[in-house]
């Protein structure tokens, strides 16, 4: 029973359960070191998984369909940093608002555009994102498997390597963690603190969009309604869990995927009701959170809006 949960192919279910919360988890981190809460990563990728599906449905083509889920992504967090930036308004209402809202709005969309509000129409194999095979050994379908991935997930893994030499090593990073650790500083430096932050909301956007279009047209041929099912606020655990550090998300990101996985391959192996089983990932969400809020240490300026004297 063990051997059928424990094996090669857990590896590869693993990374693929882990990209989109790699990406919200990322996409959160440049908001939260530029000292802007980012709640809104559960909506975020809600609106970039419905666009994503509907622009593909309507292109037939699934790149066109990242570009639409990135561009919308941008346009929701832009939203959050009008508000959260521009208008000083509370980080985290604003947040829950835009989660609340994208609950409901792809329904919606989906009802005028398609006459259904459960879920898109079914995308052909030809318009969903490919597998591509980055390494064959020979002999080995199973390993093979590891390496066969889509692109989203090359593209995370180098995102993560990506956003630790930017936030450590440029000066854009270097402005963008001034400004989340101490505004006042970074602004009488002349940094200006509502660009910097404001670029990084943005950034988040993208990032939780693309996380939301691996779901729906990368996992999936499809959107269906709150397809997302916590990975924002997952993702976001994982962002705490990593206490800010881009390797340290990407590692929280994969011990959720790796509780996703194994809650996966347990249905129907062990005599457990599936209900219980599922559970299993947000537990450990709680369970991470519990432990480790208060030993946490965010950037020192998160969540305090920036008022220029």
């Amino acid at each position: 029973m063990l051997g059928d949960i424990l094996n090669i192919t857990l590896i590869a279910s693993v990374i693929r359960l882990s990209t989109p919360l790699v990406l919200a988890s990322l996409g959160g981190l440049y908001s939260e070191r530029g000292g802007v809460i980012n709640i809104a990563l559960e909506g975020i990728m809600l609106a970039g998984a419905f666009t994503a599906a509907a622009v593909t449905y309507f292109t037939a083509s699934p790149w066109i369909g990242l570009m639409g889920a990135m561009m919308a992504g941008v346009a929701v967090a832009a939203i959050h940093g009008v508000a959260t930036i521009r208008y000083r308004a509370d980080q985290v209402v604003s947040g829950t608002a835009i989660n609340i809202l994208f609950f409901g709005v792809p329904a919606l969309l989906s009802g005028a555009l398609f006459d259904s509000t459960g879920a898109t129409p079914q995308l052909p194999r030809e318009q969903v994102l490919p597998d591509v095979l980055v390494f064959d050994p020979a002999g080995s379908p199973m390993l093979a498997s590891i390496f066969n991935q889509k692109p989203i997930v090359y593209f995370a893994v180098a995102a993560v390597a990506a956003t630790w030499y930017v936030l450590g090593y440029t000066s854009f990073g270097l402005r963008l963690r001034a400004v989340g650790e101490n505004p006042e500083a970074a602004d009488t430096a002349g940094v200006s603190v509502f660009r910097m932050r404001f670029t990084g909301v943005l950034i988040s956007g993208a990032l939780a969009a693309l996380g939301g279009a691996y779901l729906s047209i990368g996992q999936n041929s499809l959107f269906t309604r709150n397809m997302t099912a916590g990975r924002g606020f997952i993702a976001l655990a994982a962002l705490i869990f990593g206490k800010w550090n881009p390797v340290g998300a990407f590692l929280a990101c994969v011990l959720f995927g790796l509780a996703e996985a194994v809650a996966i391959r347990m249905q129907g192996t062990v005599n457990i009701p599936n209900q219980f089983i599922q559970l299993i990932p947000y537990v450990l969400t709680m369970v991470v959170l519990a432990g480790l809020i208060r030993r946490a240490s965010p950037p020192r300026a998160l969540g305090v809006p920036y008022v220029k004297e």
